[in-house]
């Protein structure tokens, strides 16, 4: 009987654990790392989303485990080569594209903190949280005819750059290998054209060697002064001492993240972006809770059960891309 380990089940979806819990044995229990590491031997199965960095010394205190399920689009949180080497499986959402058509939920965030932060909300709420009433103190920016550029124009890019032709804006795109194109949305051929033209720049490609850092002081130096920047994607993406300098100086008028590069671990209390947060309105950050609302979870963990349950059972994978 296949054992599977579920490290991360804080309010895990009855539809997915039925499934789970007829494929074996089911183990619900909320780890840290050090609880996680005794715990795996004897687990074929370990499903995570991203509290865990899962590395080669996760791996070598499970020497019977066969497959990693994460139901997510990346998978950064995963030693991918480490896995690849131990001949292990990873299944996730990465390559679903009929099944993630159907979430929206962090393209309907990104442009919950784009809004956020050109009309100022948290800093109005909190001022009249606290008994202040000054409509004046808050004036935010229109985006009606401003320029969206979006860095990446896959699943989650359609969608924004598709709200923000709603809105009435101009939007440009830069994508080396777009799946497809959407209508009503300008081509740029290199990211320092689609920079130096986007009052909003809202980032969605995948973390990779290519991409890490690609936003550091020269991009922020060539996006128009005033710009603001949008990342729901993955924080090692951008040179964070570099936004906040660009924060700092003025030089970007604002910033709203989901996403920081050191998310978990002791590093994330300390980090020059949260303390800025708290005492500037011109950066808003949120917990990585994009892609988290109660459909979109329930909608992908019953969908990678039934994934994990195909697998198991040897069979194609009717979900997977052609």
């Amino acid at each position: 009987m296949v054992r599977i380990l579920n490290v991360e089940p804080r309010d895990f979806t009855e539809p997915a654990r039925r499934v789970l819990l007829g494929l074996g044995e089911l183990v619900e229990e909320e780890l840290d790392r050090e609880q996680m590491l005794r715990r795996l031997p004897g687990f074929q199965v370990l499903i995570v989303r991203l509290g865990h960095q899962i590395d080669a010394q996760v791996l070598d205190s499970a020497p019977g485990l066969r497959c990693i399920l994460s139901a997510t689009t990346g998978l950064d949180h995963i030693d991918l080569e480490q896995a690849r080497q131990r001949g292990l499986t990873v299944l996730s959402l990465q390559g679903e594209w009929k099944f993630l058509e159907s979430v929206s939920a962090t393209a309907e965030h990104t442009w919950g903190l784009l809004l956020a932060l050109v009309r100022r909300i948290p800093a109005a709420f909190a001022a009249v949280r606290g008994g202040r009433w000054d409509r004046d103190a808050f004036k935010g920016r229109e985006l009606m005819d401003r320029r969206l550029g979006c860095v990446g124009l896959g699943r989650l890019g359609r969608k924004v750059a598709g709200y923000g032709l709603v809105f009435g804006m101009q939007v440009a795109a830069y994508d080396p290998d777009p799946i497809k194109w959407r209508d009503g949305v300008r081509r740029v051929e290199s990211l320092e054209r689609l920079l130096a033209g986007s009052d909003v720049l809202s980032l969605h490609p995948p973390l990779n060697e290519q991409t890490r850092g690609m936003i550091g002081k020269r991009e922020m130096e060539l996006l128009p002064e005033g710009a603001v920047l949008i990342n729901t994607a993955r924080g090692g993406l951008i040179d964070e001492a570099a936004l906040l300098a660009a924060l700092s100086s003025g030089r970007l008028a604002g910033a709203a993240l989901d996403v920081l590069a050191s998310e978990t671990g002791k590093g994330l209390p300390h980090s020059p972006l949260l303390a800025y947060a708290r005492e500037h309105d011109n950066l808003i950050i949120t917990p990585h809770l994009a892609g988290a609302t109660k459909e979109s979870m329930a909608k992908t963990e019953l969908f990678m059960a039934k994934k994990l349950a195909a697998w198991l059972q040897g069979q194609v994978w009717a979900g997977a891309r052609p």
